[in-house]
């Protein structure tokens, strides 16, 4: 399967990276993985949503929010593979969600990321997860995704 004809079947465009907001690199080749930094749900620069799950964003919101982010994560895999196709598996990702006290559905956040993950890759991308929650994430983002890709080859 070619994943940007898959891409475009879906409707699906790959934002550019977007860029660090602190002191790191976006991702880091090591061997046949990638590990991609943790992305917010940015869309040009702008969060998608802020806040809080339970509080000021309902689950809904969340899993669109965790969408985003993973697309972001595609975004910098992009930059740093130059093909997508260069994927063989989406090894693993965790979530964090910035939750209210009492809110308990940080799995079905994260469906969102992992939802759209195998819609693009298939088999090919279902992965192994973490969902946890946390009381702040940076830029009062309501999630922020991390990802690991196995590559072709370390080149």
């Amino acid at each position: 399967m070619n994943i940007e004809e898959r891409l475009s079947d879906l409707g699906i465009e790959i934002p550019e990276a977007p860029r660090p907001v602190a002191a790191y690199v976006p991702g880091v080749v090591a061997g046949n993985l990638v590990f991609v930094s943790g992305q917010l749900p940015l869309v040009r620069g702008e969060l998608l949503f802020c806040g809080k799950l339970g509080v000021d964003l309902n689950i809904e919101q969340g899993a669109a929010a965790a969408r985003q982010a993973v697309l972001n994560c595609l975004g910098v895999l992009k930059a740093l593979l130059g093909d997508l196709n260069r994927i063989e598996r989406i090894v693993k990702i965790t979530g964090y969600v910035q939750s209210g006290e009492g809110f308990h559905a940080q799995p079905r956040v994260l469906n969102g990321a992992s939802a759209l993950l195998e819609e693009i890759f298939g088999e090919r991308g279902r992965h192994a997860r973490v969902a946890v929650g946390v009381n702040a994430l940076p830029l009062n983002a309501p999630c922020e995704v991390e990802l690991i890709a196995q590559i072709e080859d370390g080149t």
